[in-house]
């Protein structure tokens, strides 16, 4: 009991500190949440942790909270889910109050501009990391070419042409509505993965 009750103070830190920290959107919450739970801690494998995240992209709701209650749900049941979630949630609520109270106060100061100025570009980078590192689990197939070396076995094809597919009907001359692309990819990847 004492073990799960520290593992779950420890979620809710990780949590926390995610949420603290990731100035922009899901996308920076998932690099940290996959640093932190699948690099450092092993507490989830790669393949599982963007699954985790297509399944909450996918999902009505904000990414960032979604997987938190995906990832805490998967390590501890609904009480995890619970718990990661108010862990990702915290932050942004004093946060929120405190701005609410002293924002308008402060906000034409240059430090506050320049500030804000400095987030941007490194938000930015970070939702690049995410989105080569679901672009690099999603196309390639890095354990299978490592193992035989053979260039045949680097790529998912299937997904490379699905990929393709859906670049071409999302920029192309009729251009498809995201929610179908998602629709059709999630039947893709039952049936053909």
């Amino acid at each position: 009991m004492m073990n799960d009750l520290f593992g779950l103070l420890q979620l809710w830190a990780i949590f926390f500190y995610v949420g603290l920290f990731a100035i922009g959107g899901g996308l920076v919450a998932a690099t940290f949440m996959q640093q932190i739970l699948v690099e450092k801690m092993g507490l989830i494998s790669l393949e599982k942790f963007y699954s985790m995240l297509a399944i909450s992209e996918s999902t009505p709701g904000p990414i960032g909270i979604n997987i938190a209650t995906f990832c805490g749900t998967e390590l501890y049941g609904p009480i995890g889910g619970i718990i990661t979630t108010l862990g990702e949630i915290t932050p942004s609520l004093i946060i929120i109050m405190l701005v609410a109270r002293f924002f308008s106060n402060f906000q034409k100061r240059k430090g506050v501009q320049a500030a804000f100025e400095g987030i941007r570009p490194a938000t930015s980078g970070m939702v690049l990391v995410a989105m080569m590192n679901v672009l690099l689990l999603a196309l390639f197939n890095i354990p299978a070419f490592q193992a035989s070396h053979s260039a045949g076995d680097l790529f998912r094809w299937k997904s490379m042409i699905f990929y393709a597919v859906s670049l071409l009907a999302l920029f192309g001359i009729k251009k498809m509505h995201p929610v179908f692309v998602v629709f059709f990819g999630a039947i893709f990847g039952i049936i053909f993965l």
